[in-house]
């Protein structure tokens, strides 16, 4: 169970047990799905928010909550692939994001814990610091002086360089997703757990979908289910694959330190402090390997991979929580936000966040919601759903290709 889960409260939602005619229908309580009908429902539109668990569920409850627009070693890929206006406008949706969440925090009295904190890529290798050089390089062509070089961190190891970006941010993710949907309850929303939409057909330019003898009938559908539940004709399960992590909590003895980390090599280590009572904890997470892929070595991987981390740089541990979760990884490392397909107006789909769904999600939630309304967002183009770029990406397509045929060649051998 995650940390976050502790302070879940017990959940005032129901399932839906009558049918319900909407403006939008949103298919996903999780940050994303919330976020979006936030958006919606404060501009006046009547939003039902449908989950087959309960809101705040699945990734969003197994987050590290991270509110970062350094998402990896992003920006210089986003500059040598697609060019400098494409990558400034990815730099500014997600610095957006972190500005909109503090915003909506204050707005709506939200007790989230939320901090303003620096964010660092580190690298231990000396063979990698022309990485964190270009990537640096990269972040102050976007905003000048916005990334630093550091070697003094706070970790318990040394490092030989660093990208350190300030004013990124943390939060507790349930205590704000619950924020949100007071703010939907009260403002004429329908929120309803335990439901699961099985079909959405179209009948006569309004969408109904399912839920066994129930339906919602609506002219817009977002579909914030984390993965896309339908095949046709958006094909997003041949655009991306899904990467398992894993998360702990740990009391260290002693308060834990500032900052938010992340290694650049694999496997992932990442850290990140969290308010427990009078103590800071350390969340300590990584490990991850491809979904559905069982690694013979389990030292490099999973809890065993971080245990053996936390063993080594505090003996005298004691680990409170584990928590692990699935995120989806876009072939050409861009979410997919948008129109679901050119086939079907007025259904979105927000997925692909490959790890970074805090920032992310309110860039979903925003452009999502400035379509719906009509209004121009300048970020739509770059995350378009139905762009064809990612099948171009040869490398990432075949790595796709080779987990389906080793999810074959291997089934049966790992538990």
């Amino acid at each position: 169970m995650s940390i976050w889960k502790e302070d879940k409260k017990a959940s005032e939602y129901k399932s839906l047990d009558t049918n319900y005619d909407m403006d939008v229908c949103v298919i996903g309580a999780g940050i994303t799905g919330i976020s979006t009908a936030y958006y919606l429902t404060k501009n006046g539109f009547k939003v039902a928010v449908v989950d087959k668990d309960d809101i705040a569920s699945k990734a969003s409850e197994n987050t590290t909550a991270k509110i970062t627009l350094q998402h990896g070693l992003i920006y210089n890929y986003l500059i040598s692939s697609y060019g400098k206006e494409f990558a400034l406008k990815y730099f500014n949706a997600n610095k957006d994001a972190i500005s909109n969440i503090q915003r909506i925090i204050a707005q709506e009295n939200i007790n989230c814990d939320f901090e303003y904190q620096s964010n660092y890529i580190y690298a231990e290798e000396q063979e990698n610091i022309k990485k964190i050089e270009n990537e640096i390089t990269a972040i102050n062509i976007l905003e000048d002086n916005y990334a630093s070089f550091e070697t003094n961190l706070n970790l318990p190891f040394k490092v030989t360089g660093a990208i350190k970006t300030k004013n990124q941010a943390q939060f507790h993710p349930i205590k704000y997703i619950e924020g949100l949907a007071k703010y939907i309850t009260e403002n004429g929303g329908k929120i309803f757990t335990n439901t699961c939409i099985t079909n959405i057909k179209n009948e006569d330019k309004v969408y109904v979908s399912f839920a066994k003898e129930y339906r919602i009938k609506s002219k817009y559908v977002v579909i914030a289910s984390h993965y896309p539940f339908i095949n046709f004709p958006g094909f997003y399960f041949s655009k991306m694959y899904q990467v398992t992590s894993y998360a702990m909590a740990v009391d260290i003895g002693k308060d834990a330190f500032d900052g938010m980390y992340i290694n650049l090599a694999e496997p992932t280590l990442s850290f990140r402090n969290v308010q427990y009572g009078e103590k800071k904890l350390l969340i300590v997470s990584g490990g991850n390997h491809k979904t559905g892929f069982s690694p013979e070595s389990k030292e490099f991987y999973g809890y065993k991979f971080l245990e053996n981390k936390i063993n080594k740089f505090y003996p005298n541990n004691k680990i409170l929580y584990k928590w692990n979760t699935r995120d989806c990884i876009s072939l050409d490392k861009i979410p997919y936000i948008g129109r679901f397909s050119n086939l079907v107006p007025n259904i979105y789909v927000a997925t692909g966040f490959k790890k970074w769904g805090m920032s992310t999600s309110h860039v979903a939630g925003k452009l999502i919601s400035d379509s719906i309304l009509g209004n121009k967002n300048d970020f739509a183009e770059i995350y378009k759903a139905t762009r064809l770029e990612p099948f171009k990406n040869i490398k990432e397509f075949a790595k796709l290709h080779n987990i389906i045929l080793d999810k074959q060649k291997i089934k049966g051998k790992y538990s």
